[in-house]
């Protein structure tokens, strides 16, 4: 079967177009938003000068500064995944400005039409496990979310299935605790938060097990690349 050649840098762009997407979608649908973005989007609903990209750079900082101070170290190849963070938030906001339907601005979270949400939830939770099986077919180090997890769990050698449960759960529970806060009740919660917790993961292994049949990557930047082993 021929497989399909493409560079490991374009898999990246495609990682971070595709992943800000999704979750554009998810927060236009309304139906929950998954556990580890949750937290951010909740402080953008609440404080009006943040946007959602924005509100990401300040909750990926202060994981990073907790990933630093946890590893007893810092690399400056680690600040890379921070980037990675910044690059996704603004490529977000992007998407929630230029898509009428994904602006809060123009529709308001849960005014769309429940059966354009519906649609709308549904592609973001497809694309946000295929956004993430792209990330982990390239070298560059991913979000701060992903990378926290994956070092973090080889610095305390946990397994790392077991450690993200932990983490994401930790997320959910930051998230549940931000809204009582803000909100006084349950906001950026809800049933696809359910639904993207018991099925992202099955999903995210079955994109990688197809990319591993139909894709080729190579790197267009053999050098640099070594740097991220």
């Amino acid at each position: 079967m021929k497989r399909f050649r493409i560079s490991n840098e374009a898999v990246y762009l495609l990682a971070v177009f595709v992943l800000s997407l999704a979750t554009a979608m998810l927060a236009a649908a309304d139906f929950g938003m998954s556990m580890v973005v949750a937290p951010a989007y909740i402080v953008s609903l609440k404080v009006k000068f943040l946007t959602f990209g924005q509100a990401e750079y300040i909750v990926q900082g202060i994981l990073f500064l907790i990933f630093c101070i946890l590893m007893g170290r810092v690399k400056f190849l680690y600040f890379f995944a921070f980037v990675s963070g910044l690059i996704y938030g603004a490529v977000l906001d992007f998407w929630r400005t230029v898509i009428p339907h994904f602006n809060p601005g123009i529709y308001p979270p849960g005014t769309l039409p429940v059966p354009v949400r519906i649609v709308y939830f549904i592609a973001g939770f497809l694309l946000n496990s295929l956004g993430v099986a792209l990330y982990f077919k390239t070298y560059f180090y991913p979000q701060v979310y992903e990378f926290f997890v994956k070092g973090i769990s080889m610095r305390f050698g946990i397994s790392l299935p077991k450690f993200k449960i932990r983490f994401d759960m930790t997320c959910l529970a930051a998230a549940a605790l931000l809204s009582f806060v803000m909100f006084r009740g349950i906001v950026g919660i809800g049933i696809g938060t359910v639904v993207l917790a018991f099925l992202n993961g099955p999903l995210i292994g079955f994109y990688g097990k197809w990319m591993e049949r139909h894709l080729e990557t190579w790197e267009r930047w053999t050098e640099f690349s070594k740097k991220f082993d």
